[in-house]
């Protein structure tokens, strides 16, 4: 991606490995900038790779702007199989140029150097209906939390009330900085019973925090789901056809 100049920006399990919360994954997601120059370099990367579009949609500005996911696998010999998927909108989340401008850079051991979302970005793409985003959510915050609860600033003080689904640590948080948590329950009221250390009444509003973001997630994937089903059931129709002609 950085031989070909790609904006691209690390998310997904293997961002989660470098902000500490390991995540074992085989894929590797990225954010993009979806706009056609982007994309010719893109494609340039991917032939490098020897990546073939698999599964629907097909890799087209038009998906990607809506919302679409489109995966590759590679076939290079130093990247045998891995898949590689690539997302530019998503639910909730920023748009790219915004990311950019926050993403985190990382220097591996041998100078290369990885542009990540930032973990904020991070963590609100993560907001999904799936069941393994919600135990991520919360070990990406904790391992923030306590990499910095020595001497918090105002933003990690702010960014945990926002974020934090570790009952114990929000209520901990919550009472240190009872003050700006107050202010920031207007947009989260689950911090009311945090400042007011109401343990029980924390954990069910958690809970149903979630529940209400998946629902959410669950109706603004509905479109794109019956999408994604007419194109498959077009490329059936193509390759049923195709093999008729033979």
């Amino acid at each position: 991606m950085r031989a070909h100049r790609v904006r691209a920006l690390l998310m997904g399990g293997q961002a989660c490995v470098f902000y500490g919360a390991a995540e074992f994954s085989r894929d590797t997601d990225f954010a993009i900038l979806a706009d056609a120059a982007n994309l010719a370099r893109l494609r340039s990367a991917l032939a490098e790779l020897r990546a073939e579009n698999i599964a629907v949609p097909p890799f087209e500005l038009k998906y990607l702007r809506r919302g679409h996911a489109i995966h590759f696998r590679c076939q290079h010999p130093e990247a045998l199989r891995m898949r590689v998927d690539v997302m530019s909108k998503m639910r909730g989340v920023d748009s790219f140029p915004a990311l950019w401008r926050r993403r985190t850079t990382i220097a591996l051991p041998d100078g290369t150097q990885c542009d990540l979302l930032s973990l904020p970005d991070l963590v609100q793409a993560k907001k999904t209906q799936r069941d393994k985003d919600w135990p991520m959510i919360r070990r990406l915050v904790e391992a923030h939390y306590f990499q910095n609860n020595a001497k918090p600033t105002v933003v990690q003080a702010k960014f945990w009330l926002q974020e934090l689904r570790t009952p114990q640590l929000l209520l901990e948080v919550a009472q240190a900085h009872a003050g700006l948590a107050r202010r920031l329950a207007v947009k989260r009221p689950l911090l009311k019973p945090a400042v007011s250390g109401r343990l029980t009444k924390l954990e069910s509003a958690l809970l149903n925090e979630e529940n209400c973001v998946r629902a959410e997630d669950r109706a603004y994937w509905s479109p794109l789901l019956k999408e994604l089903e007419r194109l498959r059931h077009a490329k059936q129709a193509v390759a049923r056809d195709q093999h008729i002609a033979r």
